[in-house]
């Protein structure tokens, strides 16, 4: 018996959706909680697991349209007895669905980890000849037209990782990457595509940023010698518990000692500005540049964790990011935030506030410069030239270079941040 796949809700009110991958292929044999799809919202990249076991009869999308919740994503011929259990509760698994957005998450997405979903996705990989691959792998693949097919996998059954797309071990891939890297194509035609997913919802939310917050911006450099020197001494104890000391768990234990005496800069005010809310945790989001686009997780009630504890949630979140596989919970609730754009290279910017937030700095790069010390002797220094950009509405110029002087003094002294550390 042929029955359509409903696309049931996948929360937040979406109501369409970017078909990424498909699994899955007509006269393809499915069997129940096995991946099929994936799709991409506004908010992040989801898989669509199929609640029958049949034989795929049609496809109603093509990779990269866009599918729409409550219309049919596949057909797929199921017996008889399969389908009547499902026909009946469409509407009660929608409404279950759509009651809890994280519950949502975790019901449409394979359990990709459990013994019974791999090997059902590497029986099904494997009959069909096409690699084993995570969705972020197979996109960061196309961006770079590596064929997969033609990569050694190094992970468990073959499964491709990211660092086997660039491996110069084989041969093809690496010969494939560099034509890529190397060749400009040939195309006098212009293009037009549309903005979607990720790109679109940072698009919108720029706008409405900028058109509604009045911005100033407030730079400033940093000596961060002695707060690199304190990194390097502690690097090796955090790598034996399994954490990657970077600097940006000490520039966030900073700025959650230095808020609570500015609480102005941890607020957010009404749309009419007519009201403001001091906000009591301090949540401060980390700008991640992934292949999905631009994602800004943060890392809840910093104030109330340790050193480790921060350097944990930064690495989690950083690879989650990169994975595509953030929840909503981990990117809502932001007070405050930092973009580290001086990783890819720079030194000034002007960031654009993450709204309803009144405050997001960028960090420049480091770099080793001369610099006078206290005996008029030429040193050379690590120095971070850093951009603030305030809501002018209810920060003014003043209250925001006593804050960054404030943060300024733990960073460029950080032993002075252990009288308050928690």
């Amino acid at each position: 018996m042929k029955i359509d796949f409903i696309l049931p809700d996948i929360g937040e009110g979406i109501v369409e959706c970017e078909l990424v991958e498909w699994h899955i292929s007509e006269g393809m044999q499915v069997n129940e909680d096995q991946s099929v799809a994936d799709v991409m919202t506004d908010k992040a990249l989801v898989e669509i697991t199929s609640m029958y076991t049949g034989t795929i009869s049609k496809l109603y999308y093509a990779k990269g349209e866009i599918a729409k919740v409550h219309q049919p994503l596949f057909e797929i011929d199921v017996a008889d007895d399969e389908s009547q259990p499902e026909d009946a509760s469409i509407e009660t698994i929608n409404q279950e669905l759509t009651a809890n957005s994280d519950i949502v998450t975790e019901q449409i997405k394979p359990v990709i980890e459990s013994q019974t979903s791999l090997r059902h996705e590497t029986q099904t990989l494997a009959s069909t000849g096409k690699a084993i691959a995570s969705p972020a792998v197979r996109r960061l693949a196309r961006e770079n037209d590596i064929e997969l097919s033609q990569v050694i996998g190094s992970g468990k059954n073959g499964r491709v990782m990211k660092q086997d797309l660039f491996n110069q071990d084989s041969k093809a891939t690496a010969e494939q990457s560099q034509h890529t890297l190397s060749l400009v194509p040939d195309n006098k035609a212009d293009r037009t595509e549309a903005i979607k997913g990720v790109k679109a919802v940072m698009a919108k939310q720029m706008m409405e940023s900028v058109s509604s917050i009045p911005h100033f911006t407030y730079a400033e450099e940093i000596d961060v010698t002695n707060l690199e020197t304190l990194r390097q001494e502690l690097k090796p104890s955090f790598m034996e518990q399994g954490a990657k000391l970077s600097m940006m768990p000490f520039l966030m234990k900073a700025l959650s000692l230095t808020l609570p005496h500015f609480p102005e800069i941890n607020s957010r005010v009404n749309d009419d500005c007519s009201e403001i809310t001091y906000l009591n945790d301090i949540n401060i989001g980390m700008a991640a540049d992934t292949p999905l686009g631009l994602l800004v997780p943060n890392i809840k009630s910093v104030q109330s964790l340790s050193l480790f504890e921060v350097c944990q949630e930064v690495n989690r979140l950083a690879d989650t990011a990169r994975q595509g596989k953030l929840k909503s919970h981990e990117m809502k609730g932001g007070t405050i935030t930092i973009s580290n754009i001086g990783v890819i290279g720079g030194t000034v910017a002007t960031p654009i506030i993450s709204k309803p937030e009144v405050a997001i700095v960028a960090l420049g790069r480091i770099q080793t410069l001369p610099r006078f010390n206290q005996d008029g002797d030429v040193e050379a220094r690590k120095i971070m030239q850093i951009s603030w950009s305030g809501d002018h509405r209810v920060i003014d110029g003043a209250t925001m270079a006593r804050f960054c002087n404030h943060w300024k003094a733990y960073l460029e002294n950080p032993m002075t941040m252990l009288t308050h550390l928690r």
